[in-house]
């Protein structure tokens, strides 16, 4: 049977769902945002299938990513959330994530929403650079900008190999594969700008 999608999405059923339906697709939830955030924070030194095998255990331990719940634990809701089974026992990437919600809700309420302010850093289109065709780079200037942007605002675990995962993942930049079926199917309605690198 020939194989399809992204060559990382073939050797796991999980890492195949997840690049089915979610990688790359855009997102303009702040809820979900958060959720990609908060992931790609919790990955920090580690590796992506493990994620996505303890995203249930994180849904638990950290209030269903809700920002507004998570930007109110106190040191005994951190405590609690390192208890939940299955969740890694990180509290500096636990207190991270508290203060990263503070910071969500500030830049909600400066801009009207989270994904207002991500998306105007390329005015609201997906990009397809021309060059990652042939190598898709770990970050790039966009993702640098942004960032600094994000370390400005007082979030932590940001630096811009994890912010360019967070664009992959949701949608600002895709990555998929030319030749997989995803690479089409996720500009559908989209605002894409191809960039010439």
């Amino acid at each position: 049977m020939e194989q399809t999608g992204c060559a990382w999405s073939r050797s796991n059923e999980l890492l195949r769902l997840y690049h089915d339906t979610e990688w790359a697709v855009p997102v303009h939830d702040d809820r979900m945002l958060f959720e990609h955030l908060a992931l790609e924070v919790m990955q920090c030194g580690l590796n992506w299938l493990l994620m996505l095998k303890k995203r249930d255990a994180f849904r638990r331990a950290l209030a269903g990513f809700d920002p507004v719940r998570l930007a109110a634990f106190s040191e005994s809701d951190v405590e609690s959330a390192l208890a939940v089974p299955g969740m890694i026992r990180s509290r500096r990437k636990v207190e991270a994530l508290v203060g990263n919600a503070r910071a969500f809700l500030a830049v909600q309420k400066e801009f009207g929403s989270f994904h207002s302010w991500l998306w105007s850093f390329t005015d609201g289109h997906m990009l397809v650079y021309e060059s990652h065709d042939r190598a898709v780079p770990a970050q790039n200037e966009l993702s640098d900008r942004i960032s600094a942007a994000l370390r400005a605002r007082g979030f932590r675990y940001v630096g811009s190999v994890t912010v360019y995962s967070l664009l992959q993942a949701c949608g600002v930049i895709n990555d998929h594969e030319r030749d997989c079926p995803r690479f089409r199917a996720v500009m559908q309605g989209a605002d894409v700008k191809l960039v010439k690198d």
